[in-house]
């Protein structure tokens, strides 16, 4: 069902708001219950992290490029938040394998408008410094990693230090992060509209990893209850975080005209999430190569040829 809300609001309230629908999809679906629960299999968990790895890999790069850009460069801090080389350590030390034996290169998005990574990053990163904890918690557990190694993902550094985040330190990341937001966007409602619009669609997208997840081959006693957020941010805005309406002389009530966007299931492809999409399938090729032997120049000349015809498919069928 759509729902109306008013783009006078900063950013960072507009997303929480206008991506709770989506983030609920994703919440309640089977994959990420069985992330959260821990029972994937391992195989199947190293799968995850590779396709994960392929997303991050093209959004950071892209906030790498344009990290001058007006929206992104308050935002802009691959110290505290890049999470790619930690995907790839981790990888490297589930598959005792490595990190160059299973790397490939990922075709990247070219956009003369970068402003909707800012999308996919409040996705990702607010996920990661939140449902991505108790992720953590879970799986240190079930796969045995209490000393922290094959789980760098989820570790992030405190706010101007080097030293490991507790939970609070998070929450100072995460204030920090939507402040550098809302300072990007400003009042720029087109623009809100379009960032809001991108971030469902990632949320789409990523929920869409779930989907594709084996069933566990020895999986717990079922929960009824939903999984804890995999993505994104707790669902209930904060009231006290919606500035209240400023006075205006050109309102002949007294509060300021609001400008309402509504928010709908989205339709068509963008280019940048086109080319998250087409990263993740080429991570499943990818990942069938690793696993099964075909690393190497065999391995990489298959890979090339898979990628050349994925980036075929794709660009005809858009």
């Amino acid at each position: 069902m759509a729902s109306i809300l008013d783009l006078s609001e900063p950013i960072a309230v507009l997303l929480r708001k206008g991506t709770a629908d989506a983030h609920e999809k994703a919440e309640h679906s089977e994959g990420a219950a069985w992330l959260t629960r821990g029972e994937l299999d391992r195989e199947e968990y190293v799968r995850f992290l590779m396709m994960l790895y392929h997303v991050y890999d093209t959004f950071e790069r892209g906030l790498d490029r344009h990290a001058s850009h007006s929206v992104l460069q308050p935002t802009y801090n691959p110290n505290l938040l890049a999470r790619t080389s930690n995907l790839s350590a981790d990888i490297a030390h589930l598959l005792q394998t490595p990190e160059p034996s299973w790397k490939s290169h990922p075709t990247l998005a070219d956009s003369s408008d970068p402003s909707p990574l800012l999308a996919h990053a409040y996705v990702r990163y607010l996920g990661d410094l939140s449902g991505g904890q108790f992720i953590r918690r879970r799986l240190a557990k079930v796969y045995e990693l209490e000393d922290g190694a094959g789980l760098t993902f989820y570790e992030f550094k405190q706010l101007g230090g080097s030293g490991s985040s507790t939970m609070g330190d998070m929450k100072k990341i995460k204030e920090w992060y939507r402040d550098g937001m809302n300072a990007g966007v400003g009042d720029d409602q087109d623009l809100k509209a379009r960032i809001l619009e991108e971030a469902n669609i990632a949320f789409e997208l990523n929920s869409g990893l779930f989907t594709i997840l084996r069933a566990p081959s020895n999986p717990s006693i079922m929960i009824t209850s939903p999984a804890a957020p995999p993505l994104g941010e707790p669902l209930t805005p904060v009231e006290s975080e919606s500035p209240t309406p400023s006075s205006s002389p050109s309102s002949p009530l007294g509060e300021a005209p609001k400008v309402v966007f509504e928010v709908k299931e989205p339709e068509g492809s963008y280019r940048i999430s086109a080319v998250i999409a087409l990263i993740v399938a080429l991570s499943l090729a990818h990942f069938l190569l690793v696993l099964g032997g075909f690393t190497g120049s065999n391995g990489a000349g298959k890979l090339e040829a898979f990628q050349h015809w994925l980036r075929t498919t794709f660009s005809s069928s858009g």
